[in-house]
């Protein structure tokens, strides 16, 4: 022990003496950082209202100006704004000022060191930027960001910093007690035989290890230990690589060996019909479909899914397979058959009468039949075997989609214990009081939790599962890890924001957006300068189709200038019109715009033309690139990829899209005009902003939007899963490795 205090005591020193210098540069390297952070986000807001300052300047409104700075004051960390003309005159500045700075003095700020001001108010950043009129000085913005969160997160990161050193000084102590103590022994008799002379003269091959077996699982744990942080590395490399096939097809070449990826779903990706004695073949209205398919022409694989084509059936061979894409096959799909029945209990019972109103809460009674249910463990059963038939290997990765399969990550680990199932949510998950409306709530619960990982779109959803499992099931739920062990299994519950294809396929957006508006206006009977609204949409109950259409109507009544002058196309493709629910929704969709028209046509163009038809992606993305504004209005929504394709479409960088917040989207895109669907004033009011929005404006929202959806595309969205089920296995192997070892 005398010898483990040798090393202990005077590392514990040095450590002491490092922490005691290194505290104070980490602050001062905090403070730079923050100011210099400050510094890029003044210079962004400076930029961001240029236009909108210049303008106000030149009409010469002290008010206008005002009105715009106040705007601007909603951003949280700006304190204050002000602006001092080049020829002096008054000062204009918001409320809150700070009156240490004056007009004369502005120099002072211009160095990087002097930008901090000590104001009564704590710390604030002071950064000043000029503003030009076709190369004439106006004056200077004075930008005022609060400081004060800077002293809380440099306690903060001392406080840090100083228990960084004790753990270090602890771990490392103790690997220095363990080896000292361990290996004395083996050390000195390997010095000992080092001295007779053996294994001096011994071929290398015949040398035998030395004897310090003690040290063996020290060993094993470092190489766990490196093996980790190799994977952390790769991942955080990952994180900076541009997201696109070749990066999932790396994934799968490095992370998973060229390990085939096998999807699931009730929708399939292309469907055949019979027109005009032809095959033909056709793209359902899907966003499951939009942001799968382009993943599955990357990674290649097997797609399992319903065959619900009219002519399905004679497009496939003798193992129920056809290659897709039809033009260019990249990946193959394999169609499982449904009787009538089954597809009527397992497809519009349980889940669409059962599952869809109830995780949705879109005040539409759920229905649960005890034969609905008999239908869709008989489904499931039949999407299991065709997983077991499709899989090469007894550990294939598996990626099951949305609430159709419940059941079947449950199903496929009794067959493939060894499979990696991937189970991914694409709709709301419930509160737990919700969920239990289910009679069979356990039921679907323990079907789910046969998945490897469970992801969902938001954490607000993962929170709901979690609370479900720990509500309803005798299960260990750790909130920290959002690991849930269930029946001597963990299942790992993440969020995987869901996003659609960057950039979009070159046929949608190769016609020109001019072109585009003329098109779509010159078909539906509008003069070349009419505004055009566009909403996409299933014809679902959820998608708030009736309530967009009160907004319309809300706002030719309070800006009846918009009469004749504006007209929204509403594309909705029908959908479960076996269901009389929708059969219901779509009469009164259609009852409600003849209403509207007949209100407000006069003989102008009517303001909404109702298309209940299907289209294809080119006619879709040919009527967001021809519209002013899009409105999506879901009253409960999973992500919804309308919102993020029209963004993508705009490569004009013009449009406005006004969103729901009851969207997954709102949480990514808050430069849209997030709504209330429920509040129809104020979605009158946002349709009202969107269509006199200045071009300047649109753009800058539109080029935020897209950077958004370039960085956090589809691709990245499936090389995360793909990721975490790769680690996930390797831990598996090393765990298995150690305990047979």
């Amino acid at each position: 022990m005398r010898l483990s205090f040798r090393f202990i005591l005077p590392l514990v020193l040095v450590l002491a003496a490092i922490a005691y210098a290194v505290v104070p540069l980490v602050d001062r390297l905090t403070l730079r950082w923050f100011v210099h952070d400050m510094d890029m986000r003044s210079n962004l807001i400076a930029s961001a209202i240029h236009d909108s300052l210049q303008e106000s300047l030149r009409s010469g409104s002290r008010a206008k100006t005002l009105r715009l700075f106040n705007d601007v004051l909603q951003d949280e960390r700006l304190y204050a704004l002000g602006f001092c003309g080049a020829s002096g005159g008054a000062r204009i500045a918001t409320r809150t000022f700070p009156v240490e700075i004056g007009c004369e003095d502005l120099g002072r700020f211009a160095d990087s060191e002097r930008k901090l001001l000590q104001s009564g108010k704590g710390p604030l950043h002071v950064a000043v930027a000029g503003i030009e009129d076709n190369g004439a000085l106006l004056g200077s913005l004075i930008l005022v960001h609060d400081m004060s969160f800077v002293q809380r997160r440099s306690e903060e990161t001392k406080r840090y910093v100083f228990y960084f050193f004790i753990g270090l000084g602890a771990v490392v102590s103790l690997i220095t007690v363990v080896i000292a103590e361990l290996s004395w022994r083996g050390w000195v008799r390997g010095v000992r035989a080092l001295m007779r002379g053996e294994w001096l003269f011994r071929p290398a091959a015949e040398e035998p290890p030395l004897p310090m077996p003690e040290l063996h699982p020290i060993a094993g744990d470092l190489r766990t230990l490196i093996r980790d942080m190799e994977a952390e590395y790769r991942a955080r490399d990952e994180s900076q690589v541009t997201w696109s096939p070749d990066a999932l097809r790396a994934i799968l070449r490095n992370d998973l060996r060229g390990e085939d990826i096998l999807v699931v779903s009730n929708r399939e990706p292309y469907l055949h019909v019979r027109r005009d004695g032809r095959l033909e073949v056709s793209r359902p209205a899907s966003g499951l479909v939009t942001a799968l398919e382009p993943v599955m022409r990357a990674c290649s694989g097997t797609w399992i899914a319903h065959g619900s084509g009219a002519a399905d059936r004679e497009a496939v061979d003798a193992g129920d397979r056809v290659a897709v894409p039809p033009a260019k096959p990249a990946y193959n799909l394999r169609r499982v058959w449904l009787t009538p029945e089954e597809e009527a209990g397992y497809y519009f019972g349980f889940s669409n009468e059962g599952l869809w109103p109830l995780c949705h809460i879109a005040h539409v009674r759920p229905t649960f039949r005890s034969g609905d249910r008999k239908q869709y463990i008989e489904a499931n059963r039949k999407f299991a075997q065709a997983v077991v038939e499709e899989a090469r290997t007894p550990d294939p990765i598996v990626l099951v989609q949305d609430y159709h399969f419940a059941l079947l990550p449950r199903m496929i680990r009794n067959r493939l214990p060894e499979a990696t199932v991937i189970t991914f949510w694409h709709i709301p998950w419930p509160n737990p009081e919700a969920f239990a409306i289910c009679p069979w709530s356990g039921e679907l619960l323990d079907g789910l939790l046969g998945s490897s990982i469970l992801g969902f779109h938001t954490r607000f959803h993962c929170n709901n599962f979690l609370d479900t499992v720990d509500r309803l099931l005798e299960a260990r739920v750790d909130r920290e890890t959002f690991e849930v062990t269930y029946g001597g299994k963990s299942t790992a519950v993440k969020r995987y924001p869901i996003s659609i294809e960057w950039p979009p396929p070159e046929d949608l957006t190769r016609k020109p957006v001019e072109e585009c508006r003329a098109d779509v206006r010159g078909r539906n009977h509008l003069p070349p300068d009419h505004f055009v609204g566009i909403g996409v949409d299933r014809l679902d109950y959820t998608k708030g189709i009736v309530e967009r259409f009160l907004a319309i109507q809300r706002l030719l009544e309070m800006q009846p200038q918009w009469v004749g002058k504006f007209s929204f196309i509403q594309i909705a493709a029908p959908s479960r019109s076996a269901i009389e629910e929708y059969r219901e929704f779509e009469a009164r969709v259609r009852e409600l715009a003849g209403k509207i028209n007949a209100r407000f046509a006069n003989g102008d163009p009517p303001p909404i033309l109702l298309k209940v038809e299907h289209h294809e992606p080119p006619d879709v993305y040919e009527h967001f690139r021809a519209a002013d504004v899009c409105c999506v209005s879901s009253l409960h929504d999973g992500m919804n990829l309308v919102a993020k394709e029209f963004v993508a479409s705009r490569d004009d960088e013009r449009g406005v899209l006004i969103l729901s917040r009851f969207t997954g989207a709102s949480r990514e895109l808050p430069e849209a005009l997030i709504v209330n669907p429920y509040d129809i004033d104020q979605c009158a009011a946002a349709l009202h902003v969107a269509l006199t929005m200045p071009a300047t404006e649109q753009r800058d929202r539109m080029r935020i939007m897209r950077g958004l959806i370039r960085e956090f595309n589809v691709y990245r969205w499936a090389g995360r899963m793909l990721l975490d089920a790769a680690g996930m296995r390797k831990r598996g192997k090393l765990q298995d490795e150690r305990g047979a070892g």
